[in-house]
C-alpha cells in the first residue's frame, strides 16, 4: 500500500463511465420499467453506491476513503445503457477507483436483472473519464 500519509487532506472528485450494450427491446423494457425482476436502474444505482463504498474491501492494497457522496447516472440509447459514476472525498489520495467500481458493478446488475430475456448483452468501454483534487 502506499503511504499517503505526508499527502494533504482536499477535496478530490472523479467520474467514470462504462456501457452495457443490449437489443433495443431491453432499452424499451428498461424506459417502461417492465423487467420481471424489477425496477432494473434503481436496483443498479444502489448497487454502484454500495460498491463504491466498499471498495477497499474489492481491491487489494486500496485505502479506505470516507466517501462524500456518489452519484450513478443512467442515460438509455439505442445499444444500451450509458453508466456515469460520480465519487467525491475529501482525503489524501484520489477516488477514481471507487467511481469506476460504481460504474462497474452498476453494469453487472443491469446485466444480471436482464440476462433472462437478452442473450445478446455485453458490458464495454468502462474508462475513468475526470479527475479533479484541490
Amino acid at each position: 500500500m502506499v503511504d499517503v500519509g505526508g499527502k494533504p487532506v482536499i477535496a478530490r472528485m472523479a467520474v467514470a463511465e462504462g456501457t452495457v450494450y443490449c437489443a433495443a427491446e431491453t432499452v424499451a423494457a428498461l424506459r417502461d420499467k417492465r423487467v420481471p425482476k424489477g425496477d432494473v436502474l434503481t436496483v443498479a444505482k444502489i448497487a454502484g453506491i454500495q460498491a463504491a463504498k466498499r471498495t477497499d474491501e474489492l481491491i487489494p492494497l486500496c485505502h479506505t476513503l470516507p466517501l462524500d457522496g456518489v452519484e450513478v447516472r443512467f442515460t438509455l440509447h439505442e445499444e444500451g445503457v450509458r453508466i456515469e459514476a460520480e465519487a467525491r472525498t475529501q482525503a489524501r489520495t484520489g477516488v477514481e477507483m471507487e467511481a469506476l467500481t460504481a460504474v462497474c458493478v452498476a453494469a453487472l446488475t443491469v446485466y444480471d436483472m436482464c440476462k433472462g430475456f437478452d442473450k445478446t448483452m455485453s458490458i464495454g468501454e468502462v474508462r475513468l473519464v475526470r479527475k479533479v483534487k484541490g
